[in-house]
């Protein structure tokens, strides 16, 4: 029936199939049906079951087709066709593919950071494609059993990049448009706070940078590498409250100290010198008081409640080393003493502390001494000079002896001079005496401890020790052996040498009105330390300068420039072991006069 307004069905197009009625058991035979109705219900069944075989036969058919192998069908990576592939298999495809854009995946990788550009080659930064990693992925892929028959996907590659190595080289591009982070401080100046605002960093973050370079390497493409702000953990905000409440109230008033053995005041000098505010990596700044530095702040103050333990040490007599024992001492337990002074630190009121004194052991007993293996000297050098022992440049050459004499070095330890003397000035014990300044002979303080730094280095020079750092004199001075001789100049100029030998070294110094000797005992190692001289060359002559007269005007000889190289050669069991070459370059020392040029 059509309703009002409604429009007749399409006519059926699809084709008429004739079926033929089939009667079952039970129902009355119809005119097609075999006389008698002789066909039964289980003839309907087993045309029932013959057909549903047919059918799932297909059905599993199409699954084993489907479902073969590791990865699903219809699965690629980077074109490549894996579907249907065992892992095996698929990674053999893998890799063929790779080896096929092999030329296109080693092209370098055009980046850019900030305003500038460079390209960087994938071996050099380690980018390649984890074939492994990338078929589990493909395996893995959810693909629903009709995709897997008609359907397909695409499967990114796994991508390996060493992002040290990354990081370095895009660093290179980064240059001046980075900046480093400043971090938080408090510093004093005297006992006065000084705030250090921090600032954030502008820098690369490495694993961004790895993302956005893997993904620019399959593309073909070029790379934007992002520069990131990054802040400190304290704020600026953090670092006032700092200030207000701990930095000046710290210094506001004395500290009393109290102990068994009496009592004394850390005044706010020595709290200004020793409470450090450190901030870690992440920019945190967090309060300590360095108890290393309290104890130089209060210097003799500590001797009247501790007593300062000392190292065993030895001396030599009658040829022979002698231990000098060490021994033990009382000082106060640092770690208490950190932690209980600054709780009281920012406090107006109640600002004593109580400290605990514990023994304190020499770090090097008699028993370690003993283990080092010093027993007998294995070089010496001596140098002469001038003046007489009453002048003020050989005393100098003296109280650097007195200063060195009796230091142990342990196995593996460097040792610095200006580091073992610190700064050589008048309160140490040093004098007025010419020294090099410019490439002129004029007073200063000190001066002459370059003859000892050169009587020091020959010494570890022929015990064959290690030379870390040394600088010969700019003119040549005949006192000393050519190239293998050194100067030194506080802070600038140091001679440090590292006892690379497995046994302990000791320094031992003596001196004469004339010389000064620098002796190293330990255990021999060596047959011999000996050193050979190449010719001189590029031989220069010294010109004549005419200074001003006065008490600050030093004349001098003058002395000829030359090139030399020096070979030190180590021998042991019969063998040269070793062969180092030092070179040098003197320049010509102009001959000083200390007057008026005479008319030509």
């Amino acid at each position: 029936m059509t309703l009002y307004g409604e429009k007749p069905p399409p006519a059926d197009d699809r084709p008429t199939v004739q079926v033929t009625a089939v009667s079952w058991p039970g129902d009355e035979p119809g005119p097609a049906a075999p006389a008698g109705g002789s066909r039964t219900r289980r003839g309907r069944l087993l045309l029932a079951g013959g057909m549903t075989a047919v059918v799932l036969a297909a059905v599993a058919g199409a699954g084993a087709y489907a479902y073969a192998g590791d990865v699903p069908r219809g699965t690629t990576v980077l074109g490549a066709e894996l579907g249907g592939r065992s892992r095996t298999d698929a990674a053999r495809e893998l890799r063929a593919a790779l080896e096929r854009r092999s030329a296109e995946l080693a092209a370098p990788v055009r980046v850019t950071v900030g305003e500038r550009t460079a390209e960087i080659k994938p071996a050099d930064v380690g980018l390649a494609v984890d074939v492994d990693a990338t078929v589990a992925a493909a395996a893995a892929a959810d693909a629903h059993p009709v995709s897997r028959l008609v359907g397909s996907r695409s499967v990114d590659p796994v991508v390996t990049v060493d992002v040290d190595r990354l990081d370095a080289a895009l660093r290179a591009v980064v240059g001046s448009q980075g900046r480093e982070m400043t971090m938080p401080a408090i510093i004093f100046t005297g006992t006065t706070p000084k705030p250090v605002y921090p600032k954030p960093s502008l820098t690369l973050d490495p694993p961004r940078s790895a993302e956005a370079v893997k993904g620019a390497w399959l593309a073909d493409g070029p790379a934007t590498v992002p520069l990131v702000e990054k802040h400190p953990a304290t704020t600026r905000e953090e670092v006032d409250r700092l200030v207000d409440e701990l930095a000046k109230p710290a210094v506001a008033a004395p500290v009393t100290l109290t102990t068994d053995k009496g009592s004394l005041a850390i005044p706010p000098s020595a709290i200004a010198r020793s409470l450090r505010f450190s901030a870690d990596e992440a920019g945190k700044l967090v309060p300590r008081v360095d108890v290393k530095r309290l104890r130089t702040a209060l210097g003799d103050r500590l001797a009247k409640v501790e007593v300062e333990p000392r190292d065993a040490g030895l001396t030599i007599a009658a040829g022979k080393p002698k231990v000098v024992p060490g021994r033990a001492g009382q000082q106060l337990d640092t770690t208490a003493l950190s932690r209980d002074l600054l709780a009281v630190l920012p406090k107006a009121d109640g600002r004593t502390i109580t400290a605990q004194l514990k023994p304190a052991e020499p770090e090097l007993t008699e028993t370690k001494l003993a283990e080092l293996g010093i027993k007998e000297r294995v070089s010496t050098f001596t140098t002469r000079f001038p003046g007489g022992l009453s002048s003020p440049r050989s005393q100098n050459i003296v109280q650097a002896a007195k200063d060195v004499d009796g230091t142990i070095v342990k196995p593996g330890e460097t040792f610095s001079l200006n580091g073992h003397t610190g700064e050589r000035g008048y309160d140490q014990g040093y004098q007025d005496a010419p020294t090099i300044v410019d490439g002129k002979l004029v007073p200063g303080v000190g001066g002459g401890v370059s003859q000892f730094t050169t009587t020091l280095f020959n010494a570890t020079y022929y015990a064959g020790l290690e030379d870390v750092e040394h600088k010969p004199h700019s003119f040549y001075f005949s006192r000393y052996p050519a190239v293998i001789e050194s100067t030194i100049y506080y802070p600038a100029l140091d001679f440090k040498f590292r006892n690379n030998s497995p046994h302990g070294v000791l320094i031992d110094t003596s001196y004469t009105s004339s010389t000064i000797t620098v002796s190293i005992w330990s255990t021999k190692i060596y047959d011999s330390v000996k050193t050979e001289y190449s010719p001189r060359r590029n031989i220069t002559q010294p010109k004549t300068v005419y200074l001003e007269p006065g008490p600050d005007c030093i004349e001098a000889a003058g002395s000829e420039g030359f090139a030399q190289d020096a070979y030190r050669v180590i021998t042991k069991d019969g063998q040269v072991i070793k062969r180092q070459k030092f070179s040098w370059t003197y320049q010509a020392e102009p001959r000083f006069i200390c007057g008026p040029k005479p008319p030509a």
